[in-house]
C-alpha cells in the first residue's frame, strides 16, 4: 500500500498518513472527555498533518467538510477531526483490526514484559549455580570414596574364601609419597605365624610402594593374627585377612602322614590367587619364611613374557642353587617331584632333566592366569594324582611343587636369582658368607631348619624383623632353650 506524506514548508517533517488517521481517531474521544475541545483538536492535528498554519483557527464540520476559514492541507483532516469531537466514536469496522494503543501504553507493557525476561533470566542463573554447586559436591563425595576404596580390599567370597578383616588406614602422607599399589599374597598358619609377621614387617620397611598384604589363614587364627598386627609399628601395615575355607581341597589332596608339612592346607593357597585379588592384574606370593632386604617394587615389576602367566626362580642356574647343588642329587630336576613310571607322565613328553623352579617366591600375571584357567589346570592334576599317585615319593616330598611343574612346563618367566636366595633352612650351618647374606634381596629359609625353630642359620639377620608376639602363644623355641640351658 502506498503511503501518502504531507510537507509544510522546507522544515516540516512527513507524517505518514496511517499516523494521521490514528491521531484523528483518539482525538475525537479525547475531546469529548473534555480533555480537548474542537479547536485544539483541530489544531493539534493540523499541526501534526503539516497543512494547516498554526494561524489558521478553523472548525470542520459535522459532516466532515471544511469550516470557514480552512487552511492548508491539514483543513480536511481537522475538519474530520471536529466532527469526531461532536459526536460518540462509532464502532469498529468488523473487518478492520483495532487501532493500536497509546504510546504510552505500549511502553508500559514492553517494561512489564521486559522485567519478567529479567526475572526469567536470574531464575536460570540461580538455577545454573545450584546445579554448578550440586556436581561440586557430588565430585567432593565421589573423591572421599575413592580414597575410602584405596584404603579397603574389595570382598572377594568366592568358592569359599571369605574376607574377614579389613584394611587399616594407613596414614596420608604415606599414601600419597607412594604410588605404585603392590598386592603380596601370603600364608598364616598358626604355628608359623611369626614367620609372617616378620616377612611383612621387612617388606614394609624396605619399600617406597604402597603394598596390600593378602593374608590367607584359617578362620580360628584370625583372631590372634588381628591383635598381632595391632602392635608396635605393624600398625601402619594395609593388610586384608581371608579365611580359607578347607573344602576347596576335598577330593584334591589325601592324608599321608610321610609327607609332614606339605599336607598343611595353607599350603595350597598359592593355587588361587586370582580368587584373593579378583581385580588386580598382578600380584607377588612368598612363603612366610622369608626376609625382604630390597624395594619389592623391583621383583614386582619383573617382566613376564607374552603368554607367561607366572615368573619362577630357577633351581638349576641360580646363585643359591650353585652353593647347594653339589649334595643335592637330581633333586632340582622334574624327576625328583614327578614319578616317570607312570604312563600319564610320560605321555606328557616333558623332560626328566628339566630344571625345577621353587614355588615359594613368585611374580604372577592374574590375567593371564585367568585366561589360561591356571587354577582349574592344577587342581586338575591335584585330583589325578590322588587316583594315580603321581608325584615321586623318593627326594622332594612335596605335594605342592609337582602340579606347578606340570602346568608351567617351559612356560614361565624367570626372577633375579637374588630376589630368592634360598636353603638357609637346608641346615643349621651357614652355607653363604655374610656379605652374601647381607647383598640378597630375599633371604628363605625353606628347608626343616626354620628360624624360629632350634636351630638355623643367620637367626639374627631374621629376628631384627621380628616382632613378639603381645598374646604370647607365639614364641621362638631356641629362646626357651637357651632359659633352659642358663637354668
Amino acid at each position: 500500500m502506498a503511503t501518502a506524506f504531507f510537507r509544510q514548508g522546507p522544515r516540516r517533517r512527513a507524517v505518514p498518513r496511517r499516523l494521521l488517521s490514528v491521531a484523528l481517531w483518539w482525538s475525537g474521544p479525547l475531546a469529548s472527555l473534555g480533555l480537548l475541545d474542537g479547536v485544539a483538536a483541530i489544531e493539534v492535528v493540523g499541526q501534526r498533518a503539516g497543512g494547516l498554519d498554526p494561524g489558521c483557527r478553523t472548525r470542520g464540520r459535522p459532516d466532515g467538510g471544511l469550516g470557514p476559514g480552512a487552511c492548508g492541507a491539514g483543513a480536511e483532516l481537522a475538519g474530520r477531526a471536529g466532527a469526531r469531537a461532536s459526536a460518540p466514536p462509532p464502532p469498529f469496522p468488523p473487518s478492520a483490526p483495532p487501532p493500536p494503543p497509546p504510546a504510552g501504553l505500549i511502553t508500559s507493557i514492553y517494561i512489564r514484559q521486559k522485567k519478567k525476561m529479567s526475572f526469567r533470566k536470574v531464575n536460570i542463573v540461580i538455577l545454573v549455580l545450584a546445579v554448578v554447586l550440586f556436581l561440586l559436591v557430588l565430585h567432593h563425595n565421589f573423591l572421599g570414596l575413592s580414597s575410602l576404596l584405596r584404603n579397603e580390599v574389595s570382598d572377594s567370597g568366592i568358592l569359599g574364601l571369605q574376607p574377614i578383616d579389613f584394611v587399616p588406614n594407613a596414614p596420608r602422607q604415606a599414601v600419597e609419597r607412594r604410588q605404585e599399589e603392590i598386592p603380596v599374597v601370603i600364608a598364616a598358619s598358626e604355628d608359623r605365624l611369626g614367620g609372617a609377621i616378620a616377612a611383612m614387617n621387612s617388606i614394609q620397611h624396605n619399600t617406597r610402594s604402597s603394598v596390600i598384604f593378602y593374608i590367607v589363614t584359617l578362620n580360628d587364627t584370625a583372631d590372634h593374627l588381628r591383635s598381632w598386627l595391632k602392635s608396635g609399628s605393624l600398625k601402619n601395615i594395609r593388610y586384608k585377612i581371608v579365611n580359607f575355607d578347607t573344602k576347596l581341597l576335598e577330593g584334591k589332596v589325601k592324608e599321608d602322614p610321610d609327607q609332614g608339612e606339605s599336607m598343611k592346607p595353607l599350603t595350597f593357597a598359592r593355587f588361587y590367587l586370582p580368587i584373593f585379588i579378583p581385580s588386580a592384574k598382578k600380584a607377588i606370593y612368598m612363603d612366610d619364611d622369608v626376609i625382604v632386604q630390597g624395594d619389592i617394587l623391583a621383583l614386582y615389576n619383573t617382566p613376564l613374557k607374552p603368554g607367561h602367566a607366572a615368573a619362577f626362580s630357577e633351581d638349576c642356574d641360580s646363585t643359591s642353587t650353585k652353593v647347594v647343588i653339589r649334595g643335592a642329587g637330581n633333586q632340582y630336576n622334574y624327576i625328583g617331584y614327578l614319578d616317570y613310571k607312570k604312563e600319564r607322565i610320560r605321555k606328557l613328553s616333558m623332560k626328566a632333566s628339566t630344571c625345577s623352579f621353587n614355588p615359594g617366591v613368585f611374580v604372577a600375571n592374574l590375567t593371564e592366569w585367568k585366561r589360561q584357567n591356571i587354577t582349574n589346570q592344577l587342581e586338575k592334576w591335584m585330583k589325578l594324582n590322588v587316583e594315580e599317585g603321581l608325584y615321586s615319593r623318593t627326594l622332594a616330598g612335596s605335594i605342592t611343587t609337582p602340579p606347578l611343574l606340570i602346568v608351567f612346563y617351559q612356560q614361565h618367566s624367570t626372577i633375579d636369582p637374588m630376589w630368592n636366595v634360598r636353603h638357609l633352612g637346608s641346615s643349621a650351618g651357614k652355607r653363604y658368607s655374610p656379605q652374601f647374606v647381607k647383598a640378597a634381596k630375599l633371604l628363605h629359609w625353606n628347608g626343616h631348619f626354620k628360624p624360629w625353630g632350634r636351630t638355623a642359620s643367620y637367626t639374627d639377620v631374621w629376628e631384627k624383623w621380628y616382632i613378639p608376639d603381645p598374646t604370647g602363644k607365639f614364641s621362638l623355641i631356641r629362646r626357651h632353650m637357651e632359659i633352659a640351658n642358663i637354668k
